[in-house]
């Protein structure tokens, strides 16, 4: 049975931890107000884009003069993954749930006979899948000395990702994500960047057809580059949210059970500190008879 000073000793340590998950859990709460709003005016720049693309891409006919970033390069042998995840722990789920959902693709792609190529934006990503996929991982991406995302991260991703695939060095890209849906909520997501997946929306009205100036090809070429890099910056800022939500959730609950076991600590304790009280008064009282 443990001594009063060790059970002292725990209460105090719990205490301790307590505060710095309560702590935690405020500055997760602040950031979340930030990247939340950050990550919701994203959106429908990131969506409207995808919309016109899609728009420009139906209205062609793909042929060899056509953009590789739009059609890819005709094959579909060697896939890289675009893995985000955070920089940090302590967010609950939040990092394992991004990559269940990379490895479950993995496992489907390898078992169709293709080669696999990762690259990890974040640390944590990046410490799960080395454990497994470690030779399948050509580069990791760390972000911790950036202090406020911007486009011009996500730029510097999509220019690498736009080099390699110039280079031959993989077919299909594909890129994983956390969508911030709220607090308690957060939708592990896998988008086709290379080539893109537009998806095809129902129109109530009649069919309109466009004429574009310059050509749809030379428009295509410039903005699917500035796509791509927009679909990863909207990424960035989606995980930023999750991220701190889940940190804020994951923080609550461990305040929550560190109360839980303070309580139970000092029952503990009380119990212990009255029965050895209760054993020297009875020592007392019968050592005083035997005199």
């Amino acid at each position: 049975m443990a001594s009063l000073k060790e059970l002292r000793n725990r209460i105090a340590s719990v205490k301790a931890t307590q505060k710095i998950t309560k702590a935690m859990q405020m500055v997760a709460a602040a950031k979340l107000r930030r990247a939340q709003s950050a990550a919701e005016a994203a959106r429908p720049y990131a969506e409207r884009m995808e919309r016109v693309l899609g728009n420009i891409a139906s209205s062609i006919t793909p042929s060899p003069e056509s953009p590789k970033l739009l059609v890819g390069n005709g094959k579909d042998a060697v896939h890289l993954l675009l893995v985000c995840t955070s920089e940090r722990g302590l967010c609950g789920g939040f990092n394992s749930s991004i990559v269940r959902l990379a490895r479950e693709h993995i496992a489907k792609l390898q078992s169709a006979g293709k080669t696999v190529k990762i690259i990890c934006v974040g640390r944590k990503g990046f410490d799960q899948l080395k454990r497994q996929y470690e030779k399948q991982i050509v580069e990791v991406i760390d972000l911790r000395s950036v202090r406020q995302l911007g486009f011009e991260n996500a730029a510097d991703i999509a220019r690498k990702i736009v080099d390699r695939f110039e280079a031959g060095e993989y077919d299909v890209v594909t890129l994983f994500y956390s969508k911030f849906k709220s607090v308690v909520s957060q939708i592990p997501t896998a988008q086709q960047i290379i080539p893109p997946v537009f998806e095809k929306k129902e129109s109530s009205g009649p069919s309109v057809a466009y004429e574009y100036e310059p050509e749809e090809e030379d428009i295509l070429t410039d903005l699917l580059p500035r796509n791509l890099a927009t679909q990863i910056f909207r990424a960035l800022l989606e995980n930023a949210a999750s991220e701190q939500g889940a940190r804020m959730s994951a923080m609550d609950n461990a305040t929550r059970n560190a109360g839980d076991m303070i309580r139970r600590q000092t029952i503990t304790y009380n119990r212990t500190r009255q029965a050895m009280i209760t054993k020297e008064l009875i020592e007392i009282i019968s050592g005083a008879e035997a005199l």
